[in-house]
């Protein structure tokens, strides 16, 4: 809905100003803000902690190449790739297999960005359009990747 527009059928009393009345502010205060900032950090944390996390040099053994060609693929969305807050990149094991790998550089097309973290929240946050399913339990379960893409396309604009 537009900022700006009213609602259908609000009564108009609770659109306008009244006088001495303070409308309620729409910004979060700055508690609120460093809370949800430090809740996203630790979030982020456990992620790249998480059982199924690998390094580089374990992602190239999985993928049967080298380091230097993970990075590569991380940085053109071929792969899904978070920085680690040391120095390198984690990356999520299920990745590797058949029925995600070679979706993943459309979906980053589709997304129109290579992002780690914003491939990984795609892939792990559930989606009505998908019935409640995450679009990568949707992939392994086989649904067409087409309805995936589709709906990564329209979330990328």
């Amino acid at each position: 809905m537009n900022t700006l527009a009213i609602p259908l059928g609000a009564p108009l009393e609770t659109t306008r100003r009244g006088a001495g009345r303070t409308p309620a502010d729409p910004y979060a205060s700055e508690a609120q803000t460093s809370a949800l900032l430090r809740s996203g950090a630790a979030y982020r944390r456990e992620r790249i902690q998480a059982a199924d996390m690998v390094t580089t040099d374990e992602a190239a053994a999985l993928a049967g190449t080298t380091r230097v060609t993970i990075n590569a693929w991380i940085k053109a969305g071929r792969c899904i790739g978070v920085a680690h807050l040391r120095r390198g990149y984690k990356l999520p094991r299920w990745q590797f297999e058949p029925f995600v790998f070679p979706h993943l550089q459309p979906l980053s097309q589709a997304l129109g960005s290579s992002d780690g973290w914003q491939l990984l929240a795609f892939l792990e946050s559930p989606h009505p359009a998908l019935d409640g399913q995450t679009p990568r339990v949707a992939l392994e379960q086989g649904m067409e990747a087409s309805r995936v893409l589709g709906l990564a396309t329209a979330e990328g604009h």
